[in-house]
């Protein structure tokens, strides 16, 4: 049963869980009906097109693309090329965009369309230095005002879904998270992502979900409930504890893509089923092949080393097995690595946890 899981295409279909308090059913966003509404967060340099793929295959009913800079004029980049929408990729096909002016983000939003996303996701959660500095991301969250034209701006922009992803405010003395998503609602948008923390908190200290709840309760549109989901256990309390209409995955996922099957399987009521080590490197290796193809020989080697590194911490390999892993000039020396280190040597390690 875990290698057929392992090795197929697609995404489940679907499916009944045992209890109310954390029931999912289907999430419809537009004329899209997302069967696992199990979603994969738009993190930076991690949730790229390789990534997406295997999550998605690994049960996530929805993946938003890496944060895409607003300015049209900076798409050329080679940072950009990399985050623009991939028409063969699954659909929904998500494309989040960032940026702090009402025109500039509509147009994003306009392009986005254009080049195949079929649902535009913006960005107003980002804690980054550098993303607030330009008054976007979750500095926004400060503008109110602001982010009604914004919102309003985009909406009317594009014919596809708009979906919006914040904060709980700026700082634990502004939690405005309910006086947002109002102003969302009123605009149109979707769907709401809350990530359960303030600006100010970045990513420290534990996620709470209270203020989630509240916002689920105040609105009607679906709300997607974020932050420190890492088993599925947390992600079964969670749902009690918040009602929202889905769950997003970000740094959980990292090192362990199966976490959203495994997820699946626990609210279904099911032991969620661990990989062998085997079918672990089968993973591994197919992620290193697919960064080497989709970015090239150099890039590829160089991205594939922090992906891996996740991989080995989550198989509590030595660190310095990382380090030697880091080392490695070219592609078919990172897949020999990995065969040696995790199959040919003597490791009665056969299984891994959530």
């Amino acid at each position: 049963m875990m290698i057929g899981r392992f090795l197929r295409s697609g995404f489940p279909g679907s499916f009944i869980l045992i209890e109310s308090s954390s029931r999912l059913q289907l999430l419809q966003i537009g004329p899209h009906i997302i069967h696992s509404p199990l979603v994969l967060a738009p993190m930076a340099g991690v949730a790229d097109l390789p990534f997406r793929r295997l999550c998605r295959r690994f049960g996530a009913g929805m993946a938003v693309t890496e944060m895409l800079t607003a300015d049209t004029s900076k798409w050329d980049s080679q940072k950009s090329r990399f985050r623009l929408p991939v028409l063969d990729e699954a659909e929904p096909r998500v494309v989040q965009i960032a940026g702090a002016e009402p025109a500039q983000l509509a147009e994003a939003a306009q392009r986005s369309v254009e080049l195949g996303a079929q649902i535009v996701d913006i960005n107003m959660g980002c804690p980054a230095k550098k993303v607030c500095k330009r008054a976007a991301g979750s500095a926004l969250l400060r503008e109110e005002k602001l982010v009604a034209e914004i919102l309003q701006s985009v909406v009317k922009a594009v014919a596809v879904p708009v979906t919006l992803k914040i904060r709980t405010g700026w700082d634990l003395q502004t939690r405005n998270a309910m006086a947002i998503a109002r102003l969302a609602e009123d605009a149109g948008i979707q769907a709401l992502t809350i990530h359960g923390r303030t600006r100010a908190c970045l990513f420290n200290g534990e996620a709470e979900y209270d203020t989630i709840a509240e916002v689920v309760d105040g609105v009607d549109i679906p709300v997607i409930a974020n932050g420190d989901i890492t088993s599925p256990q947390q992600a079964k309390a969670v749902l009690a504890h918040t009602g929202a209409a889905a769950l997003m995955i970000g740094r959980g996922a990292q090192g362990q893509p199966w976490l959203f099957d495994q997820i699946k399987d626990f609210l279904n009521g099911e032991a969620p089923s661990i990989p062998t080590r085997r079918e672990v490197v089968a993973v591994i290796l197919e992620h290193l092949s697919a960064m080497h193809e989709y970015y090239g020989e150099t890039m590829g080697v160089r991205i594939a080393r922090k992906h891996v590194g996740w991989y080995l911490q989550k198989l509590q390999i030595e660190r310095t097995h990382r380090k030697a892993f880091n080392q490695l000039p070219g592609s078919e020396q990172q897949l020999e690595f990995i065969n040696q280190l995790l199959l040919i040597t003597n490791n009665n390690k056969q299984e891994i946890a959530a």
